[in-house]
């Protein structure tokens, strides 16, 4: 065995957060108001943007991308890799531990990366390649391949469902069923006494944790927490949001209404900022197994009826720099996407052969139940255009309406619609998670797919080929095959990229431009 790579982290400054000396307890705290209620905890069991941001505050990950989007070591001190490139060995660094006092050890690492291939796509993608999954010592995790995955890295230090690293025991619990209890050893402790779905979620700062001694860098680096406390308000009326943040209530508003956004720049008080310049590439996802949708005539159909600027005008006041329109089912301005359904999508819109369309698919009437999130103010509206849309196509349309967490919960139901099941639901996801491998809308494995379960071994073969590839020109062709294949048969509706704004009181500082926010950045002025 020799060295391949040994990564090591350059001390540069200390970097830890200066005492409280004096400070009342609101200075000690940042209130924060996320973009959806917190209804599922277990961030490798959920998909959720919430869900995955709570994650990021209790627990670490071996490696996390920086910056650059190249993975960096954050629990991990470096790795080594056999000449075979089938043994992976990944020390981890000393002195960390566990919210509960206990220390961390290679076997609760190994257990939680066994239990994310369980769920994730790129984890299962992973694990075809994983013989064991084990703890050389205490400090060492094996990783045992039968055959070598080059990728493995970048897997496994994903920004969305990375494989946070849990306690052995509950890191043993099925990748099937959730986890309840939150113990991590990142910078925050969550607070189960004071969390009330639909009101509060709090963290307060883990006194034991040791950050990297370099600077923070996007998900890697030294993570500090500069506050005691971190407190999420929900508050489902944006209005409301957007007084307290103007009264100095709350501090910061993860995506603000862009009705609003006039009003706050106007106080002085508030910062506004485009979160992350890929935006959220924005979708109608199918329920691809129970009817109608289980028909890909009838999905090509409202694929090539859509009309993105009916969908993203109302969620940008119309505001046509704050979006764009994208004819693509891998989102655009990633490496080696472009917009290949462009013929299929771009407008003008003729709604006669349209309704002809979805007549020759096939469809009879079937009921058309679209879940629609009324607390997600870039949501909401595309349910509502798409249930107008598929009514003026002369479907039967039953639009429910819910909060997004019961959204999170119903979309797991594979009963037929008269039994509470689904047709579609909009949501969005950032870019950088939806790379081929990583890409939860488009990867195709059956009833191991995410909530639609859309089944394409096509796609599935390219996204190995796509591991496999070594050239721009391979992955360049990769792309346009995936494309092809997703539009022929469509698991999802494209609608176009927003470029969502996050809001917040002047007094803060060290919000990073990402998609979701790093709280250990940020500190009070």
């Amino acid at each position: 065995m020799h060295r391949r790579t040994m990564l090591k982290a350059a001390a540069t400054v200390s970097l830890l957060p200066l005492p409280a000396i004096a400070q009342s307890a609101a200075a000690r705290t940042v209130r924060y108001v996320p973009q959806a209620n917190l209804t599922v905890l277990d961030p490798v069991w959920s998909t959720a943007g919430v869900t995955n941001e709570h994650g990021y505050l209790i627990f670490e990950t071996l490696y996390s991308l920086d910056s650059k989007l190249q993975p960096r070591p954050q629990m991990a001190d470096g790795h080594t890799v056999s000449d075979d490139g089938r043994t992976w060995l990944i020390r981890l660094r000393p002195g960390l531990k566990f919210h509960d006092g206990e220390p961390v050890r290679a076997i609760d690492c190994a257990v939680s990366l066994a239990r994310w291939t369980v769920r994730d796509p790129f984890g299962q993608l992973v694990a075809r390649s994983v013989d064991a999954w084990e703890a050389a010592d205490d400090r060492t995790v094996r990783v045992r391949l039968n055959k070598p995955f080059p990728r493995l890295l970048d897997a496994i230090s994903k920004a969305a469902t990375p494989p946070f690293v849990m306690p052995e025991r509950i890191a043993r619990t099925d990748g099937s069923k959730q986890v309840t209890e939150m113990v991590g050893s990142g910078p925050y402790r969550f607070l189960k006494d004071e969390y009330v779905s639909g009101h509060q979620v709090a963290y307060a700062r883990f006194e034991q944790y040791v950050p990297r001694d370099e600077p923070p860098d996007l998900l890697a680096g030294g993570k500090l927490a500069f506050f005691e406390r971190v407190e999420w308000r929900i508050i489902p009326d944006p209005a409301t949001v957007s007084a307290a943040l103007l009264a100095g209530e709350v501090d910061w508003w993860e995506w603000a209404l862009p009705d609003l956004i006039p009003n706050l720049e106007r106080s002085g008080k508030i910062t506004i900022k485009v979160t992350d310049k890929l935006g959220l590439y924005s979708i109608l996802r199918f329920n691809t197994i129970v009817p109608p949708f289980n028909n890909v005539k009838l999905r090509r159909a409202l694929v090539a009826a859509v009309d993105q600027d009916d969908f993203m005008g109302p969620i940008t006041a119309n505001n046509t720099a704050a979006y764009r329109k994208c004819f693509a089912m891998i989102p655009c301005g990633l490496p080696h996407s472009r917009e290949y359904g462009a013929d299929l999508m771009r407008p003008p819109k003729d709604l006669a052969k349209s309704r002809a369309a979805i007549a020759e698919a096939g469809y009879s009437g079937e009921k058309v139940v679209i879940l629609n999130p009324t607390d997600q103010p870039s949501l909401q509206p595309m349910g509502e255009v798409a249930a107008d849309l598929c009514k003026k196509l002369g479907m039967n349309v039953d639009l429910q309406e819910m909060d997004w967490g019961s959204v999170v919960q119903r979309r797991e139901s594979k009963e037929p619609v008269d039994r509470g099941g689904w047709s579609m639901f909009p949501t969005n996801g950032f870019p950088l998670g939806l790379m081929p491998a990583i890409n939860i809308y488009i990867r195709g494995q059956g009833a191991k797919a995410w909530t639609g379960w859309y089944d394409n071994p096509e796609i599935e073969q390219l996204v190995q080929d796509w591991l496999d590839s070594k050239t721009d020109e391979e992955q360049d062709h990769i792309y346009d095959a995936i494309q092809k294949s997703a539009f022929d048969a469509p698991p999802i509706v494209p609608v176009g990229q927003y470029f969502p704004r996050t809001a917040f009181r002047k007094e803060l500082s060290g919000t990073q431009d990402f998609i979701f926010p790093t709280f250990w950045t940020v500190r009070r002025a």
